[in-house]
């Protein structure tokens, strides 16, 4: 279930906490850079914000800002840089979340609330899919998915649901799964703050698996709070023999989106850091992920920050603290991902992340609702900033229309995204010189 399915419960299980009046989103005063938020978004525009950036914890309010979607403007459409021109790819969807092209160029889509699994083939000339088809349904909010072995010719379709890992038979070109679900990991499932997402991906050379649970709560301590046992982790294990264990921890919800960085063989991964310490704390992230790597949650975040709400719990661990490599507008709740391996687009975007970030609701004047470019330089690694690239849903009034959630490129070099408020996917091709 999608995170603000639980809105109104999360409000209301957060009333203790002061909430800003909200005005009207176009007439606030323009936010303190390197903060900006959706006023400002424009694309080919850079951000980059670091940890002396950060305000302290309450500089404001604790903001409701929840999207409540309208219907998207006959005259709305998303932007993207000079040269590049977004289509409808997909419409008439449910909920669709995360994307990943099969290494035959089947674009595979998990619509997660109905609990199945579609798959496209072929482009037309208008630039849609040939074929559409469901590969499988009846599952349980299934979101994440990846093919096994890697390589040309996979054998199994994984699928991280809620409360576990499953694999289906995959042959190249199966349009529909040939035979039942294998078991293959048990997951922390339920917790009321609603992170239920598990994206999973393989290592370069197949031998691990890893699977991103997000925490059960926005800062409850896992010390006392027994439901978060085994959450705010990345887990890893064996694809066959699957006993998992702990890879890195204190990523509060790393369950948006992990990959492995084809250039370097790195797992990365987007992570929504918790709520209620102002507008712009804490910034959401994307980062490569260290092995044993603590990042912070709940009682420390960017470094030696401690959340004010666990004061004086876990000084050891101060030191610990990984700063991620890119800090991304706080609230932004950063999806999927993935590193451009195409040939259409400029040379220069070869190797770079692009990513969802679904939108805030703990902000006064949101943040979020686009596709950014991270610049990884031909090298592999970031350096801090990060790019606006598909912008534009969000209406001048702050009504909102499209949450990008997935991302893919497909076998012509194009990018897909998908868009669970518009219940589509939009293609992203360059035609500039």
């Amino acid at each position: 279930m999608r995170w603000f399915a639980h809105a109104h419960a999360f409000a209301a299980a957060m009333i203790l906490l002061p909430a800003a009046t909200l005005t009207a989103q176009e007439t606030v005063p323009p936010p303190t850079p390197p903060f900006t938020d959706f006023r400002y978004q424009k694309p080919g525009t850079s951000h980059k914000i670091t940890v002396n950036d950060l305000p302290q914890p309450y500089a404001t309010k604790s903001a409701y800002n929840f999207a409540g979607l309208v219907a998207r403007p006959e005259n709305a459409w998303p932007s993207a840089p000079a040269g590049f021109k977004v289509d409808l790819y997909a419409t008439g969807l449910e909920n669709p979340r995360t994307l990943r092209t099969a290494p035959n160029g089947d674009i595979f889509l998990a619509e997660t609330d109905p609990g199945r699994i579609r798959v496209f083939r072929g482009l037309t000339a208008a630039g849609k899919p040939e074929q559409s088809a469901i590969f499988v349904s009846g599952l349980k909010h299934p979101y994440g998915l990846a093919f096994y072995p890697p390589g040309p010719d996979p054998q199994w379709l994984y699928v991280g649901s809620t409360g576990e890992v499953v694999r289906f038979p995959y042959h190249k070109g199966d349009l529909q799964v040939s035979g039942p679900p294998q078991h293959i990991a048990g997951l922390p499932d339920g917790g009321w703050f609603g992170h239920t997402t598990r994206p999973v991906e393989f290592s370069l050379d197949g031998k691990s698996m890893f699977v991103a649970v997000g925490s059960a709560s926005n800062v409850d301590d896992p010390d006392t709070t027994p439901r978060e046992k085994d959450r705010a982790d990345i887990l890893a294990c064996d694809p066959e023999h699957c006993v998992l264990r702990i890879y890195a921890y204190g990523l509060r919800n790393p369950g948006g989106g992990i990959a492995v960085n084809p250039q370097t063989g790195e797992l990365w991964c987007s992570v929504n850091e918790r709520d209620a310490l102002g507008d712009n704390l804490v910034p959401d992230y994307i980062t490569h992920v260290q092995e044993g790597g603590f990042y912070g949650w709940p009682w420390w975040y960017m470094g030696g920050h401690q959340d004010p709400r666990h004061q004086g719990k876990h000084p050891e661990l101060k030191d610990k603290v990984i700063v991620p490599d890119v800090l991304l507008q706080p609230h932004n709740a950063s999806l999927e991902f993935t590193f451009y391996q195409g040939q259409q687009f400029p040379a220069q975007y070869k190797g770079d992340i692009f990513a969802s970030e679904h939108g805030s609701w703990n902000r006064a004047v949101r943040a979020g609702y686009e596709v950014v470019r991270v610049p990884l330089h031909q090298t592999g690694h970031a350096s801090g900033e990060y790019e606006d690239f598909l912008t534009g849903f969000v209406r001048p009034d702050g009504k909102v229309w499209g949450r990008p959630v997935g991302v893919t490129v497909a076998p012509d070099g194009s990018l897909l995204v998908s868009d669970d408020g518009t219940n589509s996917v939009w293609r992203v091709s360059y035609v500039g010189k």
